[in-house]
C-alpha cells in the first residue's frame, strides 16, 4: 500500500457514493481519482485497467454533461431501465472485447491476469457507460464484477484496493436502491 493508493481510495469512495446519491459532483471528483488509479496501476502491470482509467475520464466529463443535459428537452436525466435487446447487445460487447484485450495482452504484454482483467475492463466500461445514462442496471453489473476484482486485487497484493471494492459491493446496493426508489418517485401521480 502507498499513500497515492490510499488517496485514491479514499477520493473513489467519495465519487462512487456521490453518483449513487445521485450529486453531480460525482463526475468530477471521479476524474481526480481516476488519474491517480492510472499511476497505480502501471505500477502494478496491470495495463488494462490502467488504460481503463482513461477512459473513465472520458466517460466522467460525458456523464457530467448527460446528467446535466441528457434529458428530455436537454434537461436533468432521469433514471431507467434497459431494454431486452440491449442489456443481450451489452453482454456481448463485453465478453467479446473481454477477449480480444484478453489475447491482445497476453501476445503483446507482460500483463499479469491478462484475460481477467480485460473481461473485467471491458465490462466495467459498459458499466460506467451504464451510470452516465443512469441505467438501473449498471448497479446491478457493478455488484457482479466488483465481486472479481477484489479476488484479483488480492491475488495482486493491493489489499487497499481489494477492501475499496469489497466497499463497492455495499455501495453498488445503496445505488441500486437509491436509483431505483427515484424511478418510484418519478412515476409515482401527483396529486
Amino acid at each position: 500500500m502507498t499513500l497515492l493508493e490510499l488517496v485514491a481510495v479514499l477520493l473513489t469512495l467519495a465519487a462512487v457514493y456521490l453518483t449513487a446519491r445521485q450529486v453531480i459532483w460525482c463526475w468530477p471528483l471521479a476524474m481526480v481519482s481516476v488519474t491517480l488509479y492510472a499511476v497505480v496501476f502501471h505500477g502494478a502491470r496491470l495495463y488494462a485497467d490502467m488504460g481503463l482509467q482513461a477512459i473513465y475520464f472520458a466517460l466522467a466529463l460525458y456523464g457530467w454533461w448527460a446528467w446535466l443535459r441528457g434529458g428530455e428537452d436537454r434537461g436533468e436525466l432521469e433514471v431507467s431501465t434497459a431494454s431486452w435487446p440491449l442489456r443481450f447487445a451489452l453482454l456481448a460487447v463485453g465478453a467479446i472485447a473481454g477477449a480480444a484485450l484478453g489475447m491482445t495482452l497476453n501476445t503483446f504484454t507482460d500483463a499479469s491476469l491478462p484475460f481477467m482483467d480485460a473481461t473485467l475492463t471491458s465490462f466495467s466500461i459498459i458499466g460506467q457507460w451504464m451510470q452516465t445514462r443512469k441505467i438501473l442496471e449498471a448497479w446491478l453489473l457493478w455488484i457482479a464484477v466488483d465481486v472479481f476484482y477484489v479476488g484479483m486485487f488480492i491475488f495482486k497484493g493491493l489489499f487497499l484496493t481489494a477492501g475499496l471494492y469489497a466497499v463497492f459491493l455495499y455501495l453498488a446496493a445503496l445505488g441500486f436502491i437509491s436509483w431505483r426508489r427515484s424511478m418510484d418517485t418519478i412515476r409515482e401521480p401527483e396529486i
